[in-house]
């Protein structure tokens, strides 16, 4: 197996882990100085576009996902990005094991530390579906223990985002056992379906086993139409029984009887619990699933004291104002994340107005409500008229700009975002505050801001407009 040298700006220094789609490896951040983890798949599955739940759609899904939620409890989501060979989500590195490793090993949860994973998966899946993103495969594997105690939710890969099912209905995602019995049964699919699956591992927790088990069919068959026995009648000494309705309610077939919100369920749990909570996982758990090293392993790279950051920059598609593009990337990244960046660029092969892109792009928002907030934020127009004012005519090519720029005064960032605004809209506010990044000269800022307008005419006159100003 051949180890890339570095994935974007980010030096390879071991393997963390590998499979059919493709390798995590563990990576470094040269400018933030910190390990990351960098998820990857190969470049010929996130071509496919064939299919809504190919690999490639789980891929990007989990990047837009993830991306979107910054929460102690879920595990960060830095930069999707695509080289020649792979496309790859560029991650927090969380020191630790999964779930799954401790209760496959010698761990035995008592009932503060089952509160405890409970109280903070809760807490996260709250934040979670707050946001309109629903996880679908909550399951131990998918947990994180860290080394404080604290557990982090990983891999939103199947995650469904806002109110539109782009799961295609003869397909069933997620893990048997954990899967809620109407994603089984073909019914209406939303957030409960996280309540159930933390209600298995709730049990699991409990009762030292899961409610569901044996052969995939047997247990589809089970989830869809058979009650488990109550998780404090599995263990002959019949621990816990404050729990089970809790764990009942939370099971249950029907959707409208179960915990309507990831906060009630907690709620339900510490009232059942009547004592003050643990914030973390015992150090006595902890210890009894050693931590796998982070150290780099004998003859992997040392990690490198600098690396430019060009490493990541791509040019933008020919026709294309760099800080104009920069600028649309930046708006829909507040609803979707780093995969923001790809999609744009993609979309800027075929579109070469700001108009028809913004149009493209809307398919990669969910909402309603997102899509004309977007629109607003980078045209200025609603999105009636926006797309009565793309059909107006054909697109013209957008001339090409040199770099972003400067650390002006306030004053001049004002003027410079007022005279751009008049030609290009909202989006100049973005324009302009990218072109004072580099900290150079006044009259090459506002040469660099001018090189996001359509003609010579346009540049011409915003710098004379500019010149006028600060006269």
């Amino acid at each position: 197996m051949i180890i890339p040298e570095r994935l974007g700006k980010y030096p390879i220094t071991e393997v963390l882990g590998k499979g059919a789609m493709g390798i995590v490896y563990r990576g470094y951040d040269p400018v933030i100085k910190r390990a990351v983890a960098i998820k990857t798949i190969r470049k010929e599955l996130i071509d496919d576009e064939e299919k809504t739940e190919s690999l490639s759609g789980r891929f990007r899904r989990e990047a837009q996902a993830a991306g979107a939620l910054s929460h102690p409890g879920i595990v960060s989501v830095y930069e999707y990005g695509e080289d020649p060979d792979h496309a790859y989500i560029a991650m927090e590195y969380v020191e630790g094991n999964s779930l799954r490793e401790y209760m496959a090993g010698e761990a035995h949860f008592d009932e503060h530390d089952s509160v405890s994973v409970m109280a903070q998966l809760l807490d996260a899946l709250q934040f979670a579906h707050e946001h309109a993103v629903w996880h679908r495969d909550i399951k131990p594997a998918n947990i994180l223990v860290m080394s404080n105690g604290r557990i982090k939710l990983t891999d939103f890969g199947i995650a469904r985002i806002g109110s539109t099912d782009r799961t295609k209905t003869n397909v069933i995602m997620g893990t048997p056992g954990y899967i809620a019995p109407e994603m089984y049964l073909g019914g209406q699919i939303d957030h409960r379906v996280d309540i159930f699956s933390a209600g298995v591992l709730f049990y699991h927790l409990l009762a030292g086993q899961p409610p569901f088990r044996g052969r995939p069919e047997a247990v589809m068959h089970d989830v869809c139409y058979h009650d488990p026995v109550p998780p404090s009648s599995v263990d002959a000494f019949r621990r816990w029984p404050q729990y089970d309705e809790v764990v009942k309610r939370a099971l249950d077939k029907a959707p409208a009887n179960r915990y309507q919100s990831a906060a009630a369920f907690r709620a339900a749990i510490l009232a059942a619990y009547a004592q003050p909570l643990n914030s973390t996982l015992s150090e006595a758990t902890i210890i009894s699933s050693p931590v796998r090293p982070v150290a780099v392993e004998p003859g992997t790279p040392s990690l490198p004291k600098s690396a430019p950051l060009a490493a990541t920059s791509t040019p933008p598609p020919t026709g294309w104002s760099a800080p104009v593009l920069a600028g649309v990337e930046i708006e829909l990244a507040r609803f979707i994340g780093p995969v923001a960046r790809v999609l744009v660029r993609r979309a800027a092969r075929t579109h070469k107005e700001v108009d028809p892109l913004t149009i493209a792009l809307l398919e990669s928002l969910d909402r309603p409500e997102d899509g004309e907030a977007f629109a607003r934020a980078v045209t200025g127009q609603s999105l009636a008229v926006l797309r009565a004012r793309a059909s107006a005519g054909p697109e013209t090519p957008v001339p090409q700009p040199s770099t972003p720029g400067p650390a002006i005064t306030p004053a001049e960032l004002e003027q410079a975002t007022r005279l751009l605004t008049t030609y290009i809209g909202p989006i100049a506010r973005v324009v302009v505050k990218r072109a004072a990044a580099s900290g150079i000269s006044r009259r090459d800022f506002l040469n660099q801001v001018a090189q996001s307008l359509d003609s010579d005419a346009q540049r011409e006159r915003f710098l004379r407009d500019a010149a006028v100003s600060s006269g």
